[in-house]
């Protein structure tokens, strides 16, 4: 069988116009409508075509790029700089335009509310076009892994035994030091026992500042690298993460809610998601659905007394050697 070669050498010419770099039914012709039929007044993002001091990228030229990327999961900057070379799809976006990966992460963070707010438009949007109906709202979470490792976090307890660990080890550096003081012919090195206490006093230091951290947030543990992380039980066992939620209609599964929470489990999110879904909406839904997760009797009831449907099956509880079904209602 004959194979077929490609030739990098054969001379081939790009449309002259970037219009005609896609196709007219490219998905990312949605996202670039989606964006320019943004009020970017009320997402909080100044739009001057005049003013002062050195040009700006177009901030709709920016909101495409950072919307487009993160929905086929590029969020890094780098990334995204690279994309605006190398990818077609973005090359059309941007309409050429190639902001260094400094620009777009200036632009994120300055724009981090106005970033949150997009989704009540998209979802306004939807409702207008008839995609979203917002009478039966699910909600679920999922398990998010932080950038921190689960052994930097630290309870009350953990700093108290390291505290007493070191202190042992201080003590004992002490004391070799002045037993070779006395008798310097064994000549362990001091330099190197110096050197230990010292990082041994440091490490004391900073567990203090740990425990009284701790004890400050009134928090039953805090975690070093990222101390607004909380420990989290997923499908690869217990890590250092964040609890994401995420509200969607029925209808066709569109996401009117996201959230994330620095708590292990779900069960005081109900009341919280979809209220802030239903105002997202401008309406209360008549139906609120989640899994046995959120099965909090409080919570239940804030939503279920706004005469909203709630529809989350009990906990099954364990009594004696016979499973029963616990009733919310």
């Amino acid at each position: 069988m004959a194979y077929i070669y490609g030739n990098r050498y054969q001379t081939d010419l790009f449309p002259q116009s970037i219009e005609d770099y896609v196709r007219q039914d490219d998905p990312v012709r949605a996202y670039d409508a989606f964006v320019e039929s943004l009020d970017l007044s009320k997402l909080g993002i100044t739009y001057k075509e005049v003013q002062v001091g050195s040009p700006e990228y177009n901030p709709k030229a920016m909101l495409k790029l950072l919307i487009y990327g993160y929905s086929y999961g590029i969020r890094s900057s780098r990334k995204l700089e690279r994309a605006c070379y190398h990818n077609i799809s973005f090359i059309w976006l941007t309409e050429g335009l190639k902001p260094d990966h400094r620009t777009i992460g200036r632009f994120r963070k300055g724009n981090k509310r106005s970033l949150k707010n997009i989704l009540k438009q998209c979802a306004k949007l939807c409702i207008k076009l008839g995609l979203i109906e917002g009478n039966t709202l699910f909600v679920d979470g999922s398990k998010i892994r932080a950038n921190a490792s689960i052994n930097s976090t630290w309870t009350k307890e953990k700093c108290e035994r390291y505290l007493v660990n070191i202190d042992e080890r201080i003590e004992s550096i002490l004391n070799e030091c002045d037993a070779i003081d006395d008798k310097e012919q064994n000549d362990p090195s001091l330099v190197k026992l110096s050197e230990e206490l010292s990082d041994k006093q440091a490490l004391k230091t900073k567990v203090k500042d740990i425990m009284k951290e701790v004890e400050k947030e009134q928090q039953t543990s805090i975690n070093s690298t990222d101390p607004e992380c909380v420990n989290v039980k997923g499908r690869q066992g217990t890590h250092a993460g964040y609890n994401s939620q995420i509200v969607v209609d029925e209808k066709y599964g569109l996401i009117v809610n996201s959230d994330v929470v620095n708590e292990n489990n779900d069960r005081n999110q109900f009341s919280d998601q979809i209220e802030q879904a239903n105002e997202t909406l401008d309406k209360k839904c008549e139906n609120a659905c989640a899994d046995a997760g959120y099965a909090n009797t409080q919570e239940l009831k804030k939503i279920h007394g706004q005469n909203i449907n709630v529809i989350v099956p009990s906990i099954p509880v364990q009594i004696g050697q016979h499973d029963q079904t616990k009733t919310m209602f």
